[in-house]
């Protein structure tokens, strides 16, 4: 229950801020932005009146400090703002209303996410409205949602994939988005479209297996570790973490010291992910080298990788068990270093020679 002294706070910041938005050149400040928060009913009315007053560039503006304030202080909630600008008439802002939809989303949200998915003008807007369709399937996977609201959600992300018409942005977006499903058929997609002729499409797919959670694409996965290609070597890595390939760690390990700074982060996650000894020794190692170079960014994601490692725990097994710790366990072993092992005498760099 909300507290009537909290209650009336917010009315006094809703309308502090809708005073302040009224002049016209009036800067973003952290208490407009602030006060934008949880607006409804009069509030609300007022403000859409605003907004659709506004030069495109600043609603443009707006709309982008609202979805980067939900995204890193989630006690603000802009959702009726974000929703209403689903229907903006410039393309920017719509895309980037579509970046703030958060998976505690109504279902009316996810339904025009589907319609401007497969309607809106913009290829470019299409493609990010799939994308964020993407968790809103994995959630009818878990049964979150109603199964015939489930089904048609499917049936149009499908859709999107199959049409030779669309965009190839809108249509590996489409592949990305349904590998959280273990729909009849998908297995099948990703399995096309990694042997596609266009190196994006092939990138979504690697994604695609890491995010299907299923142990047939190893081979592939591992392989790409070696891309000539940053971007599936990236992905790779990523499908790897999710997946946590213990057998992807020497490849790992040798990523997470790159000089392609995004390949890089994404390495020192999935090391996270997997969060064996070996893994935990070279984040360690990780972190004092960033430590010493005063690289505060790749401590942060180091630090990160640190804790989902430590949440792993030593005696967890991996995701999935892929026979290398049962029937060939001496040789896994041997070959990758046993948890057992002391990790004051590892060293990450043996797995390089």
């Amino acid at each position: 229950m909300i507290d009537m002294d909290d209650a009336i706070s917010q009315t006094q910041k809703n309308e502090r801020a809708l005073e302040l938005l009224r002049d016209p050149e009036a800067a973003f400040t952290a208490e407009l932005v602030r006060g934008l928060s949880d607006l409804s009913g009069t509030h609300l009315d007022t403000f859409l009146g605003m907004w659709a007053t506004m030069p495109t560039e600043r609603r443009r503006s707006l709309i982008t400090r609202l979805v980067e304030t939900a995204e890193t202080n989630f006690e603000f909630d802009y959702t009726t703002i974000i929703t209403a600008a689903l229907n903006d008439p410039d393309m920017d802002v719509r895309k980037t209303a579509i970046d703030g939809i958060f998976e505690e989303s109504s279902h009316s949200t996810i339904r025009k996410l589907m319609t401007l998915a497969q309607e809106d003008p913009f290829f470019e807007v299409r493609a990010a409205a799939v994308s964020a369709l993407g968790p809103f399937v994995l959630q009818g996977e878990l049964g979150k949602l109603p199964a015939t609201f489930n089904t048609r959600l499917q049936d149009t992300v499908l859709a999107l994939y199959r049409n030779p018409n669309e965009a190839l942005d809108v249509r590996r977006r489409a592949l990305e988005a349904i590998a959280n499903c273990g729909r009849d058929g998908v297995q099948e997609l990703i399995r096309e479209s990694y042997y596609a002729d266009e190196l994006l499409m092939r990138v979504s797919a690697v994604f695609a297996m890491g995010r299907s959670c299923d142990e047939v694409w190893e081979p592939h996965i591992l392989e790409e570790l070696d891309s000539e290609y940053p971007e599936m070597r990236y992905e790779a890595a990523r499908a790897a973490g999710e997946l946590e390939l213990r057998k992807s760690l020497p490849r790992l390990i040798e990523m997470a010291y790159e000089d392609d700074r995004e390949v890089q982060e994404m390495a020192v996650w999935a090391l996270g992910e997997i969060g064996n000894k070996q893994a935990r020794s070279v984040l360690t190692q990780l972190a004092a080298l960033a430590e010493e170079s005063d690289d505060d960014e790749l401590l942060d994601v180091i630090t990160e990788a640190q804790s989902a490692a430590t949440l792993a725990g030593e005696d967890v097994l991996p995701l999935f068990d892929f026979g290398d710790l049962d029937d060939d366990s001496d040789e896994y072993d041997d070959e990758y270093g046993s948890d057992d092992d002391d990790d004051d005498n590892y060293d990450p760099f043996d797995d390089m020679l």
